[in-house]
C-alpha cells in the first residue's frame, strides 16, 4: 500500500501503516490537525491546533497499541472541543504533570512542620507524636514523601535494631505507625497521590526466651501472696512518707502539714487502688475528672482515651464498694471538689506526666518485695484475670476492660478458665445419667 499525507485513520489504515510505514506524518481526513507520526517505536497519535492567541501547539495523545484508533479519535475530538471553547489542552496536561511533580517533591519535613503540625497540635499527645517522627526518622525528613519504598523501611528497621541501644519492636512499631498515619493524612488531603507505605509492615523479630519470659511476666495476674504483699507495700509507703514528714517538722519545718491525721499521705495509694479495683489503663486514671464520677450511684462515666478516635462516646463503669470507698475518702480529703482532675500533679495542678507513677510504683514494689519485673500495668491484667477466674462471662469482662473488640479479651483471658468446657460437658453427662434412672418414656 502506498501511503499519502492524508487518510482516515481507522484501525485498518493504522495496521497497514505499521507494516508499510510512511516517512512523514499522516493526517486524518476528518479531524483537522489530528495525525499519526511514525517512529522507531511505532505510531504516535498527535494533534496540531492553535490557541485563541494564535499560538501553534502540538498535543501528544498516545501511542498506537496503547490506544486504539477509536480511543485516540475520541481523545482528539475532546481536545478540539476544549480548543473551541478557548482552552489549551496541552497547558492543562502540563499543569497536571507539574502538580504531580510538586506532589512528588513535597518533603516529609515540609509537611511535618506545616500542615501536620497544625493537625497534631490540636490533639492531646500531638506534640509527642511530632517529636517521635522528627527523632526516629531524621534521615528521611528531606526526602520527598512519595519516594519512600519498602527497601527504605527495611533499611530503617535494620539501623534501629543494630544501634548501641536498640529500640524494642513495640517502640519501633509505634514510630512506624506514626509515620504511616502522617502519610495517610497527606494522601487524604491530596498532597501526595498515594501513600507509598500502604501495605508495608515491619518485620517482627523472633522472640527469644528472655522476651517470652518478659511478656509472660507483664500479662499475668497476681497470686494471693502478691496481693497481700501489694497492700502491705502500700501501707509501708504511707508510713515511710509520714515518718519523713515527722522528721521534717521536727527539724525546723513545722509549717508543713501533719500527715498522721490524713488517710492518704498523697495521691499514690488512692491512684494505685483505683487501678487495682477498676482495671483502668493508667492514662484513663491520670485523666480521670470528678465530673466523671458519680459517688451517689457508684459509677464512672467517661470517654476511654485509647479508643476515643473510634468510640468518642462516653462509657459507664460500675464501681465496687472498695473502689467507691477509696474515691469517696480521697474526695473528702481534697476538699470535695465538683470539677477538676481527680489526681492532678502536685507540682502544677495540671495533668500528671505519663511517667509520673513509675518512681512511686518502684518504691511500693521494693517495700512489698515484689518482683522487679512486675509492671504497674499488671494491675489491669489482674483485674480482668480475677474476674474471669471467678466465673464472669467474657462479654462482661470485655466491657469492663473497655476492649474495642471482644477478640482481645478472648485472646488474653479465655485460657484462665480451662475447666469451663469440662463443666459444661459434665453437666450434660449428669443429665444423661439421670435419664437412665427415669421410667420409660419420661424425659428429664
Amino acid at each position: 500500500m502506498t501511503t499519502t499525507g492524508k487518510m482516515k485513520l481507522t484501525g485498518t489504515a493504522l495496521e497497514q501503516l505499521t507494516k508499510e510505514p510512511s516517512s512523514d506524518n499522516v493526517f486524518d481526513t476528518e479531524l483537522a490537525g489530528y495525525h499519526v507520526r511514525p517512529g522507531k517505536r511505532g505510531l504516535t497519535f498527535r494533534l496540531f491546533y492553535r490557541t485563541k492567541t494564535g499560538k501553534q501547539r502540538i498535543l501528544t495523545i498516545g501511542r498506537y497499541g496503547t490506544l486504539t484508533a477509536t480511543q485516540a479519535r475520541k481523545n482528539a475530538t475532546e481536545a478540539l472541543a476544549t480548543v473551541a471553547q478557548g482552552g489549551d489542552p496541552r497547558a492543562v496536561l502540563e499543569e497536571a504533570k507539574a502538580e504531580e511533580q510538586r506532589q512528588q517533591e513535597q518533603t516529609l519535613r515540609a509537611y511535618l512542620d506545616g500542615p501536620y503540625s497544625a493537625y497534631q497540635n490540636r490533639k492531646k499527645d500531638g506534640k509527642g507524636t511530632l517529636r517521635r517522627i522528627q527523632k526516629d526518622f531524621s534521615d528521611w525528613l528531606d526526602k520527598p514523601m512519595s519516594s519512600l519504598t519498602r527497601a527504605e523501611v527495611e533499611r530503617w528497621q535494620a539501623r534501629q535494631e543494630t544501634k548501641e541501644k536498640p529500640l524494642a519492636f513495640s517502640s519501633l512499631k509505634r514510630s512506624f505507625d506514626a509515620m504511616h498515619a502522617m502519610l495517610i493524612h497527606a494522601t487524604e488531603r491530596k498532597v501526595i497521590p498515594a501513600n507509598p507505605l500502604m501495605g508495608i509492615k515491619l518485620q517482627k523479630p523472633a522472640m527469644n526466651d528472655d522476651d517470652m519470659a518478659e511478656q509472660a511476666s507483664q500479662r499475668r495476674y497476681l497470686e494471693n501472696n502478691e496481693v497481700e504483699a501489694l497492700f502491705t507495700g502500700l501501707e509501708a509507703y504511707q508510713e515511710m512518707k509520714r515518718e519523713q514528714r515527722r522528721r521534717s517538722r521536727a527539724h525546723g519545718k513545722s509549717y508543713l502539714p501533719d500527715l498522721d491525721s490524713l488517710v492518704y499521705v498523697d495521691h499514690v495509694k488512692p491512684w494505685v487502688l483505683t487501678m487495682y479495683y477498676t482495671g483502668f489503663r493508667p492514662g484513663d486514671i491520670t485523666g480521670l475528672r470528678w465530673e466523671h464520677i458519680n459517688l451517689t450511684f457508684g459509677t464512672i462515666r467517661k470517654v476511654i482515651e485509647k479508643t476515643a478516635h473510634h468510640h468518642p462516646e462516653p462509657m459507664t463503669f460500675p464501681l465496687s464498694s472498695a473502689a467507691l470507698n477509696t474515691l469517696a475518702i480521697w474526695h473528702k480529703q481534697v476538699g470535695q471538689p465538683k470539677t477538676g482532675l481527680v489526681f492532678p500533679s502536685h507540682r502544677n495542678g495540671k495533668r500528671m506526666d505519663k511517667t509520673a507513677m513509675q518512681k512511686p510504683w518502684a518504691r511500693i514494689r521494693s517495700l512489698a518485695e515484689l518482683p522487679n519485673d512486675l509492671v504497674l500495668y499488671t494491675l489491669r491484667h489482674n483485674f480482668a484475670s480475677q474476674l474471669v477466674m471467678a466465673g464472669a462471662d467474657l462479654l462482661t469482662v470485655s466491657k469492663l476492660m473497655a476492649h474495642s473488640d471482644i477478640q482481645t479479651t478472648i485472646k488474653y483471658y479465655a485460657h484462665l478458665r480451662p475447666d469451663h468446657a469440662r463443666d459444661i460437658v459434665e453437666l450434660f453427662a449428669k443429665q444423661v445419667d439421670m435419664s437412665d434412672q427415669l421410667p420409660p418414656g419420661q424425659i428429664p
